[in-house]
């Protein structure tokens, strides 16, 4: 806000000057009689003075000039060290070993950084090393193969499950056991009895005599007790078996994820089809840099030459210091439009290095010449037909739409009943040794303490489970609405990306066209810009013509050069983008992948059946 501030105060006060001069001097003009009146010159020396008091003032507000020496009217600006280290040639072809990657988590160093070998790499080459190199690729290839995995997984639920269990633990304990009543009363036999008493505190029929002279050995006196401490080592081991025989959601689970499998293979699909427009834009890119450098170069040369004629006639009084000035202006102007292309390419060379993935220590450089495109084969209608057909960009949001329904399915069928079978078959065995055995109160409980007890034994089952949710709130359901309007934005997702694919594609087919005419019309103009420059620098140099023909026809000359080259390199780059939307790519990243981009498979006839076809259905 202060800069803005600070460049605003800077600013206002020079806008009202300028607006100050510019109103005084139209006052003065709108004052001023014709010049035809008076039959003197007063009135232009008035307007010479007005000129001059005008100048002044935009010197004023603007600065002097630099002045002219004429040691300066052929030195050239010194250009910085690192523009022309990026912008040198090619010291070889790139090779696979040097267009390997950089690990993913690997930062460059210094040295990478400063080394920058420059290297040429064809068109062919850099869509083939991009596609092997391009990490959003190698992020498809993995989410498909993670997918993948995902079906296979789900494909399981087909199966029962069988499993192994087994378990052992050592384990110790203490215990104690205290009886605050006999058990003599409860009726359970004789065994149960106190000493001289019989079955249920039973007096022999006399009443004064028992039946029993001793107590049983279960029987426990009120307040006995048992004081122990026990350990051993229990193990189980068996086999389990587990089958789901009725689930209606598995088939839609299964299917679902399919669905996304196939979503992912047409993205990849499609990335291609990206990743190579891509590469041919960034390609076509450098080399219009490349040849705008050889023509701005050119430019500035020929700007040396003419002002050199320009100094010596000059000299020579044949032309006024006036050209000289204008020359001056002229290469000066030039000079920087080579510095800004000398810049363009240098970052056009990292643009086409940055889709290429390439190591840090490597700099590509357009191996190619610029050559035209082949005639695209289509029409306009055939070309939109065909771009429909088998779309991956298109295909991925059908996958998408198949999914959701699926998914739907399954949500659905969690309120249906399952079924399932399981069964399991296993082994125990025990050891357990009791000690440290106390007692107090008469004792309790001995007889069913061992001293050392060990068990062996197994188990089996078989059976089914049924589970049918009948209420859950409404979960299911808001899930299954949630999903069903997912799956209608997914169709009117579809809808916008068909009529962004017929906008992209008539958009390239029509500056196809235009840029192929445009191209025979840049043809000409340069032929006959040639022409007309020699012309007039012969002209020039005779004296026929003065230095203002000689800049418009050299500035003629080289926008149509300009022009001819933005024509070639458009119909290549309007060539790519239609291809962008037709050409055939791989969905399985196992497979390979076509770098020559040009139509294939393709024919108008074939096409045109298809058309009416599908106009007929």
């Amino acid at each position: 806000m202060i800069g803005s501030l600070i460049k605003g105060s800077l600013v206002i006060p020079v806008m009202g000057m300028l607006c100050q001069v510019v109103a005084k001097a139209q006052t003065q003009i709108d004052a001023a009689p014709s010049l035809n009146e008076g039959g003197n010159t007063r009135q232009l020396e008035r307007s010479w003075n007005q000129l001059n008091q005008q100048l002044d003032s935009l010197d004023t507000l603007l600065g002097p000039a630099p002045a002219l020496d004429a040691s300066d009217d052929l030195r050239s600006p010194e250009l910085p060290g690192r523009l022309l280290r990026a912008n040198e040639p090619a010291s070889g072809s790139l090779s696979d070993d040097q267009s390997l990657p950089d690990a993913p988590l690997q930062l460059p160093t210094a040295q990478d950084a400063a080394a920058g070998g420059i290297r040429a790499v064809s068109l062919e080459q850099a869509i083939a090393i991009a596609f092997r190199n391009s990490p959003n690729l190698e992020i498809q290839r993995k989410q498909i193969a993670a997918q993948a995995a995902t079906v296979a997984s789900l494909s399981g639920a087909y199966w029962p499950t069988v499993s192994v269990f087994a378990d052992t633990e050592a384990f110790q304990s203490g215990s104690s056991t205290y009886s605050p009543y006999d058990n003599n009363t409860y009726g359970f036999g004789p065994m149960f009895a106190a000493q001289g008493q019989g079955e249920n505190v039973a007096l022999t029929e006399n009443g004064s005599s028992v039946s029993n002279s001793s107590a049983g050995p279960f029987y426990v006196p009120a307040g006995g007790s048992l004081d122990a401490v026990a350990n051993g080592v229990d193990a189980e081991a068996g086999l389990q078996l587990s089958y789901a025989v009725v689930d209606f959601a598995r088939t839609p689970r299964v299917r679902a994820a399919e669905a996304r499998l196939e979503q992912f293979q047409q993205q990849y699909a499609n990335q291609l089809r990206a990743l190579q427009l891509e590469v041919s834009e960034a390609y076509y890119q450098l080399q219009r840099d490349e040849q705008l450098v050889r023509i701005r170069d050119a430019v500035v040369r020929t700007d040396l030459i003419v002002l050199e004629d320009t100094l010596n006639l000059k000299q020579a009084g044949l032309v006024p210091r006036v050209d000289l000035l204008r020359r001056s202006a002229t290469l000066s102007i030039d000079q920087e439009i080579l510095i800004q292309a000398l810049a363009n390419r240098a970052i056009a060379r990292r643009a086409l290095w940055t889709v290429m993935n390439l190591p840090a220590d490597v700099t590509p450089s357009a191996a190619d010449a610029i050559t035209l495109a082949p005639a695209w084969p289509l029409n306009l209608e055939q070309s939109l037909l065909a771009a429909y057909d088998n779309n991956p960009e298109l295909d991925a949001i059908l996958a998408t739409r198949r999914a959701l329904a699926l998914q739907q399915n399954e949500t659905a069928a969690q309120l249906l009943p399952q079924l399932s079978l399981f069964a399991s078959v296993g082994g125990l065995a025990s050891v357990e040794r009791l000690f440290d055995l106390s007692i107090s109160g008469g004792g309790c409980c001995g007889s069913t303490f061992l001293p050392l007890e060990q068990v062996a034994g197994y188990d089996w089952s078989v059976g089914l489970a049924f589970n049918w949710m009948i209420f859950n709130a409404g979960a299911t359901s808001n899930a299954i609405k949630a999903l069903a309007l997912q799956e209608d934005a997914a169709s009117q997702a579809y809808a916008a990306t068909r009529n962004q694919i017929r906008l992209r594609l008539e958009r390239a087919f029509l500056n196809h066209e235009a840029s192929l005419a445009k191209l025979v019309s840049a043809r000409r103009a340069v032929g006959a810009g040639k022409e007309a420059f020699r012309d007039s620098s012969l002209r020039y140099k005779t004296g026929l013509s003065n230095e203002v023909d000689l800049s418009v026809t050299q500035t003629q000359l080289v926008e149509a050069l300009v022009n001819r080259l933005t024509a070639t390199v458009d119909v290549n780059v309007t060539y790519a983008k239609l291809l962008r939307e037709l050409l055939p790519m791989p969905r399985d990243p196992e497979l390979a992948v076509p770098t020559t981009i040009t139509l294939e498979g393709f024919s108008s006839q074939a096409l045109g059946r298809d058309a009416h076809q599908r106009s007929t259905r």
